[in-house]
């Protein structure tokens, strides 16, 4: 089974409709909350006590928000293998928090584009840190559940419901790979709207 306990979550999404039953299950067990911007907002709002990804990384959000959670001690903590004593070392030698949980949605590339936006406001909806977030917690899915979009969320609720904080090897494979049929379709879009827009 490799059942793992959710300790810390990461939660930063652009739709927050939807989350606060996983928040308030989350909050329940017991585990820690990591988040940024309105996400971060969000959940205080609720009631929940939750970190900044900045209080981690020592670095604000900069360049317009292009630059969030971008950085080593964000993605270190989500791909720091916790059966290898070489990354436990190191995520111990610089202050690493392991990332069990990873719950992020991206930028609504294709709604921007269907609405007619100009191409610069296009561009902002190409979500970096969203993307690499995700395939960072599919990759190391023997360790880290992803939750790649709000499609998902029933299932993270579902597992919470019967499992409390814990996941099993199973489960954080599924998420896995609907987690890459996410960034898949998404980087499709983006590929299509830049081919028929040269």
């Amino acid at each position: 089974m490799a059942e793992k306990k959710i300790q810390t979550a990461l939660i930063s999404v652009f739709h927050k409709d939807g989350l606060e039953q996983i928040l308030a299950k989350l909050n329940a067990e017991g585990v820690r909350l990591l988040s940024t911007g309105g996400t971060h907002k969000f959940i205080q709002e609720l009631g929940y006590p939750c970190d900044t990804v900045e209080s981690i990384t020592t670095y604000p959000s900069i360049l317009g928000g292009r630059v969030k959670t971008l950085h080593p001690k964000v993605f270190g903590g989500i791909l720091g293998r916790r059966d290898n004593d070489g990354d436990v070392e190191q995520m111990s030698q610089y202050e690493i928090p392991a990332i069990d949980l990873v719950v992020v949605d991206l930028y609504p590339f294709e709604d921007t584009v269907a609405s007619g936006a100009s191409e610069a406001d296009i561009i902002e909806k190409i979500d970096i840190g969203g993307i690499s977030l995700i395939r960072a917690g599919a990759k190391n899915f023997k360790d880290v559940a992803i939750v790649a979009s709000k499609a998902e969320y029933p299932l993270l609720q579902d597992i919470l419901d019967r499992r409390g904080a814990n996941t099993t090897l199973e489960e954080r494979k599924l998420l896995a790979e609907r987690a890459f049929a996410v960034t898949s379709h998404y980087d499709t879009a983006i590929h299509a709207w830049f081919a028929q827009n040269k």
